[in-house]
């Protein structure tokens, strides 16, 4: 996209064609205006418009081209944080509500595509979280038990084990998650914009927002070629929100990703690496994650961004830590390669927020875009439909806080994956 090959790199090219759209050039009313083009975006369109509401989306580039359109593509259950933890978080109600809307995430996002036939390379095998040593190990030891006593089907298994899965002796073990699998992320975002239009929604393109403003009983919310009115507002810009509110990004702390892909590998190769084809992510702070495209690419992704001396470094990392992992692909070259931002909160969980009167987000989703934001989008919809009130919600209303020293803390990762891969394969 803005033909920069890094930016959506293999999905873009695999992806099926995008539905046709135009930059907004005239003044029109709708129900809600949807600002943001992405998972939870347009999930909200999709479901206001099944409903009955008048929807315009506007999006500021094209449709997926924030972090929807640029990550790893494994739609997980859950958070990062523990279970246990999440009522300590967010007190009791909200705390368990989350860990169920949440944990039940990937069946919305699995039944939206085979309900609209979406062509997105979809995966339903599960995920596998891998245990980098022995502290690796406990942390997934507790999680599954935290898991377990909740009735997920997750599963702890051995080193053994796991690698019969993962096709290498790496990993001390690993937790499968029968919730999870993998998606083309890109091709899932253009599909849910496809089923959005079909059931009546309007979305334009190459349309940033520039302005809103309260007008009469709604909202006037402005591009640089014409209007909106509206009752509602639904802001979806999450990591790549820009100026009309700046809350929402002084908030997140971008933690930049990266991702590699090979190229098709035989079947020799691709019949000893992930034989059920899992997505993979590991326990490092500096994680990896790794799985395969439907034409037998394997992608493999770390922290850090393909710019300045990440250009080289990371890419280089990539090939020692995949040679590393399988001595068998040491020839292997990556065709393609890519990265975007994550939006990172201070206690690794997302956000709602009032912006004003009619003017509600989420936000935060801290590498967990896919299945959170697919329902986040819907339950917005039905909030805005008035299904559910705000009290009704996984999250509590808060206002937004900006994140002290975010620049400092930005550089901080960029620069410090940058020192990790350029001085180990670090597994």
């Amino acid at each position: 996209m803005r033909n920069d090959p890094r930016s959506h790199g293999l999905w873009e090219r695999s992806a099926p064609p995008a539905p046709p759209t135009s930059p907004l050039s005239a003044d029109m009313t709708a129900d809600v205006v949807v600002v943001g083009a992405g998972f939870t975006g347009l999930s909200a369109a999709l479901h206001l418009a099944e409903a009955g509401a008048s929807v315009v989306v506007l999006e500021g580039v094209e449709i997926g081209f924030g972090g929807s359109g640029r990550n790893v593509g494994l739609v997980n259950a859950g958070m990062w944080v523990m279970p246990d933890d999440l009522p300590g978080e967010l007190g009791e109600v909200y705390g368990n509500r989350l860990l169920h809307l949440l944990g039940d995430a990937p069946r919305l996002v699995f039944e939206l595509v085979e309900k609209h036939a979406i062509a997105c390379e979809i995966e339903r095998t599960g995920t596998l979280h891998c245990a980098v040593g022995v502290k690796g190990f406990a942390e997934l030891q507790e999680r599954a038990r935290q898991w377990q006593a909740r009735g997920a089907p997750v599963h702890l298994l051995d080193a053994e084990e796991t690698a019969r899965k993962v096709g290498t002796t790496a990993y001390t073990g690993s937790l499968l998650d029968l919730r999870a699998g993998t998606i083309q992320p890109l091709a899932y975002a253009r599909g849910l914009a496809a089923a959005a239009i079909k059931a009546g929604a309007r979305i334009f393109t190459s349309s940033p927002v520039v302005d809103a403003q309260e007008a009469d009983s709604g909202w006037l919310v402005r591009t640089g070629g014409g209007s909106v009115r509206a009752r509602w507002v639904i802001v979806a810009t999450n990591a790549y929100t820009t100026s009309v509110w700046p809350q929402i990004r002084a908030e997140l702390v971008h933690l930049p990703y990266f991702n590699l892909a090979t190229r098709p590998l035989g079947d020799n190769l691709h019949n000893t690496i992930l034989p059920e084809r899992q997505g993979v992510w590991d326990t490092k702070e500096i994680l990896s994650s790794f799985r395969f495209d439907q034409q037998g690419r394997l992608v493999f992704g770390s922290v850090g961004a393909l710019r300045g001396p990440g250009r080289s470094i990371h890419p280089n990392w990539g090939r020692r830590a995949l040679r590393k992992l399988f001595p068998q692909l040491a020839d292997v070259e990556f065709e393609y390669e890519w990265y975007g931002s994550i939006g990172m909160t201070t206690n690794n969980l997302p956000r709602f927020h009032r912006l004003a009167r009619n003017v509600v987000s989420f936000s935060g989703y801290n590498g967990r875009g896919i299945a959170p934001g697919t329902t986040f989008g819907r339950t917005l919809a039905r909030l805005v439909l008035g299904e559910i009130a705000e009290a009704d919600l996984p999250l509590p209303l808060t206002d937004p806080e900006p994140v002290r020293y975010r620049a400092v803390k930005e550089t901080y990762y960029e620069v410090g994956a940058q020192i990790a891969h350029a001085a180990t394969d670090r597994l």
